[in-house]
């Protein structure tokens, strides 16, 4: 069965307390006004910290002092993000949740617990990683999790996802059943935000040996390509939507980044599998190597996403 933003009833919003975390939370409300669909919004305070404070202090009485300061940092990390869903979409269901335990652990089991059926988060947290390196929990996330994840990273985290902010919503296929997956989840939410659907097709030609005839090589990387293409225009037509497909030539990631950066592109939709594995804890290069660099919003949809 193909997806509808009416089968999001549940987004978790994860949050550390941090710009990053507020970055993916902000755009998740976004999503979750969109399915009207209940928020959760959890913190999780790390079992590691909280042997680390232990290890550090002598006292009894320090140590039950620094686990006390932890928990009400999480505390107000939830009431934070609680206070800015209510504010940016009044009547919207709000949960908040504090646990203890390895983030992206405890993220899993929540999502299996409570049957969330989406999850926004940040590219960056806590220790301030860059740009070119995603966040350790949201990349544990992606690797585990068997839902869709919105990820957000900060050049996005004003960007609203909204009917009328999302203009173009770029699904890549490789052909494979992991983009086939994203693709129906892109043409979903491109009709949901009466948006454009751009798919695109990279076909890599330096992958093959140089004494072949360049003309019929590319014909019959390009035959796989449109078939593939084909797959995008049967899904955007059932949803109603407008479509433009390319194939273009060479490193998929960086044909997707470029595609995005010259096409005003508002939104990502990817497999976090495609040819290279289907494994639920096998992050798809090519989608790392996306979420790691993109400046828009990007939907990271599992093979076992339903």
């Amino acid at each position: 069965m193909s997806p509808t933003l009416d089968a999001i009833d549940s987004v978790l919003l994860p949050t550390d307390g941090s710009d990053g975390a507020l970055a993916g939370a902000k755009r998740g409300v976004d999503l979750a006004a969109m399915a009207d669909a209940t928020v959760h919004v959890l913190s999780v305070i790390e079992t590691s910290t909280i042997d680390g404070v232990s290890s550090a202090l002598e006292s009894a009485s320090a140590v039950d002092e620094q686990r006390a300061a932890l928990e009400a940092d999480a505390e107000a990390a939830v009431e934070s993000v609680a206070t800015m869903v209510r504010d940016r979409k009044p009547g919207l269901e709000v949960t908040t949740t504090t646990e203890r335990g390895t983030p992206f652990r405890v993220i899993d089991r929540y999502v299996d617990a409570r049957d969330i059926d989406a999850i926004a988060m940040g590219t960056t947290g806590r220790t301030g990683l860059t740009r070119a390196v995603l966040g350790s929990v949201t990349e544990n996330v992606l690797r585990t999790v068997g839902v869709p994840v919105l990820v957000v990273p900060p050049a996005a985290s004003e960007s609203r996802l909204t009917e009328s902010t999302v203009e173009n919503v770029l699904v890549p296929t490789d052909g494979s059943d992991g983009a086939a997956v994203a693709v129906d989840w892109g043409s979903t939410l491109a009709a949901a935000f009466d948006a454009m659907v751009h798919a695109i097709y990279s076909v890599e030609t330096s992958r093959f040996p140089p004494q072949l005839n360049p003309g019929e090589m590319l014909a019959e990387l390009e035959r796989p390509g449109e078939e593939a293409l084909q797959e995008v225009r049967d899904h955007a037509r059932e949803r109603g939507v407008s479509l433009a497909g390319t194939i273009a030539t060479g490193p998929p990631a960086r044909v997707i980044l470029d595609y995005a950066a010259d096409n005003e592109i508002d939104l990502i939709t990817m497999g976090t599998h495609g040819r290279s594995g289907l494994e639920r804890h096998f992050l798809g290069s090519v989608t790392e190597t996306v979420v790691r660099n993109a400046e828009r919003p990007v939907v990271c949809v599992p093979m076992s996403g339903e």
